[in-house]
């Protein structure tokens, strides 16, 4: 059995919970405007390295600790039979649904997407006032 990397035996859980992240599809960045995000039991992600490079599946488990993910249809079969999950680690993966069932969750990445937003429209109110000055000289 694998042993925990003995520099993150000291870190306390809430800070290996943040490392357990993995980068956004192109699509989910523009739509949260975000480059990464924490992987949690139910979003869908592709595999971009390695062995099962170009999979896609839920992710089924989380192991905060070895910061690697059990997906769902990554199985190999064991010398004496029957399936095992293969764990991934989560850098070798990418984001390409999220799982919004958490209010907080949702909210936060909303409260992101407002952000990008409010300051997109406050340089259109700059724009717009900039031309009334210009139209009343």
């Amino acid at each position: 059995m694998r042993r925990i990397n003995p520099k993150l035996i000291h870190i306390p859980k809430h800070q290996r919970d943040k490392m357990v992240g993995a980068v956004l599809e192109d699509s989910l960045r523009r739509q949260y405007g975000r480059k990464n995000i924490r992987v949690i039991r139910g979003d869908s992600i592709r595999v971009m390295r390695g062995e099962y490079k170009g999979v896609e599946g839920k992710v089924e488990k989380v192991n905060t600790q070895q910061l690697t993910l059990h997906i769902e249809g990554i199985q190999r079969e064991k010398i004496r039979g029957g399936q095992v999950k293969v764990p991934i680690h989560s850098s070798n993966v990418m984001v390409i649904s999220l799982n919004l069932d958490d209010d907080y969750r949702s909210s936060k990445l909303q409260g992101a997407t407002n952000k990008g937003e409010s300051t997109a429209s406050s340089q259109k109110k700059e724009e717009k006032e900039k031309k009334k000055e210009e139209d009343n000289e």
